[in-house]
C-alpha cells in the first residue's frame, strides 16, 4: 500500500485548495500532510488526512537544521506506523526547493511536482502545470492523469471539517439577536491593494435587509470595527474571535460572503456559500476564483494595466489604484441583491 505525503507549506488558501488532491490520495492510502503551523488546524477532522506534521518553517524548523529535524519527524512518525518508505510518494504542492529538499532528506523516493517549479531538480516525476485551469485542479492533476481527466466540478471543489466546538462557537456568537439571514463580508488582505475601499458603504446599504457578519483574522480587527460601525447593532465582528474552521462554518451558515481574492473565498468554495469575489490587481484567470455555486466575480475589466501583479503588490504601482476604486458600492450592491433574491426575506 502506497503512503502519501502531501507537502504544502504555502497561504493558508492554497492549502484548501489542496484537499480535493488529499481526498484523492486517500482512496489509494494514507495521507500525512506536512503544512504550516497556521494551516495545520484547517486540515482538522479532513476524513482523508491521517497524519499532519507542522513545519515551522519561519520558526524552530528555519534553515538546514530545522529541515533535518522535520524530516527526522516524518521518518519518526512512519516507523510508529510500520509503514515502508521505499513506497511513499511525496507530492510537491509548494513547489520551494525547501519543500523538495524536506521529501528527499524524508527519503522517499518519488517525488511529484510541477515542472515549472522552482524544485524540480529534486523531483523524480514532473507534471506540466496548466496556467488555464483553477488552481484546484492544477493541484489535482498531481495525482496522475486518472485524476486529472476524470475530474468534474465536484472532484475540484474543497472540503473542509469544522468539528462540535467551531459549531458551538459560532452558536454563541449568532445567538445573541434575534435570527436574520446573514451576509458575511470579508474585507481584509494581507495584500494592501486587493482591499476594496467601500465595505463600510456597503455594509450600511445591506443592514436594513440582512444581518451583516465581518469575518477575518486579529489583523482584520480594525476594518471589522469600521465596518461593524456601519452595519448597526445586530452586527457580528468575528474578526480575531473564530478559528479558521469556525469562521468557515460562521461563512457556511450566511446566505452570501462578499470578499477580496483572499483566504475566506476559499474557505466559502469549501462550505459551499456562494460567494461575491472582487478582484483588483489580481483577475480570476489566475486560477483563484470561487468555486461554490451561484458565485461570481466583479472587477473593472476595462483597466490595460489589470493585472499587475500575480498576488496584489502593497500599493498600485501607477499610484491611482483604479482597479478597485472605480468599482462603486452600486455595482456590489446589486450584485449582492441579484445573488440573495428570495434568501433574505
Amino acid at each position: 500500500m502506497t503512503t502519501s505525503l502531501v507537502i504544502q507549506t504555502s497561504f493558508l488558501g492554497d492549502t484548501v485548495l489542496t484537499t480535493p488532491l488529499i481526498t484523492e490520495l486517500a482512496r489509494r492510502g494514507p495521507v500525512d500532510v506536512v503544512t504550516t503551523r497556521a494551516s495545520a488546524p484547517l486540515l482538522a477532522h479532513h476524513p482523508g488526512v491521517r497524519h499532519v506534521i507542522a513545519f515551522d518553517k519561519s520558526g524552530a524548523d528555519r534553515g538546514a537544521r530545522g529541515l533535518a529535524r522535520a524530516s527526522r519527524r516524518i521518518r519518526a512518525w512512519w516507523r510508529e506506523r510500520g509503514d515502508d518508505p521505499r513506497h511513499a510518494h511525496a507530492y510537491l504542492a509548494q513547489g520551494s526547493p525547501r519543500s523538495a529538499l524536506l521529501a528527499v532528506l524524508a527519503r522517499v523516493p518519488a517525488r511529484i511536482g510541477f515542472d515549472d517549479a522552482a524544485g524540480r531538480l529534486f523531483y523524480t516525476h514532473r507534471v506540466p502545470r496548466r496556467p488555464r485551469e483553477h488552481h484546484a485542479a492544477r493541484l489535482l492533476s498531481l495525482a496522475g492523469d486518472r485524476a486529472s481527466h476524470d475530474r468534474d466540478a465536484a472532484s475540484i471543489t474543497p472540503r473542509l471539517y469544522p468539528g462540535d466546538e467551531d459549531r458551538r462557537a459560532v452558536d454563541a456568537l449568532v445567538a445573541t439577536h434575534e435570527p436574520r439571514p446573514i451576509v458575511a463580508l470579508a474585507p481584509g488582505s494581507i495584500w494592501g491593494t486587493k482591499r476594496w475601499p467601500y465595505y463600510r458603504e456597503l455594509a450600511a446599504r445591506l443592514s436594513p435587509r440582512v444581518r451583516v457578519a465581518v469575518v477575518g483574522g486579529p489583523e482584520d480587527a480594525e476594518l471589522a470595527r469600521n465596518v461593524v460601525d456601519a452595519a448597526g447593532a445586530d452586527a457580528i465582528d468575528a474578526t480575531g474571535t473564530l478559528s479558521v474552521l469556525a469562521s468557515a462554518e460562521l461563512i457556511r451558515r450566511a446566505i452570501l460572503l462578499v470578499t477580496n481574492d483572499s483566504l475566506p473565498q476559499h474557505l466559502a468554495s469549501a462550505v459551499g456559500t456562494p460567494t461575491i469575489t472582487i478582484f483588483g490587481p489580481t483577475v480570476p484567470e489566475f486560477g483563484f476564483g470561487p468555486l461554490a455555486p451561484n458565485s461570481m466575480t466583479l472587477g473593472v475589466e476595462t483597466l490595460a494595466c489589470r493585472p499587475c501583479h500575480h498576488h496584489g503588490p502593497r500599493v498600485c504601482p501607477l499610484s491611482h489604484w483604479r482597479c478597485m476604486r472605480e468599482l462603486t458600492v452600486e455595482r456590489v450592491d446589486d450584485a449582492v441583491a441579484y445573488l440573495t433574491a428570495g434568501a433574505a426575506r
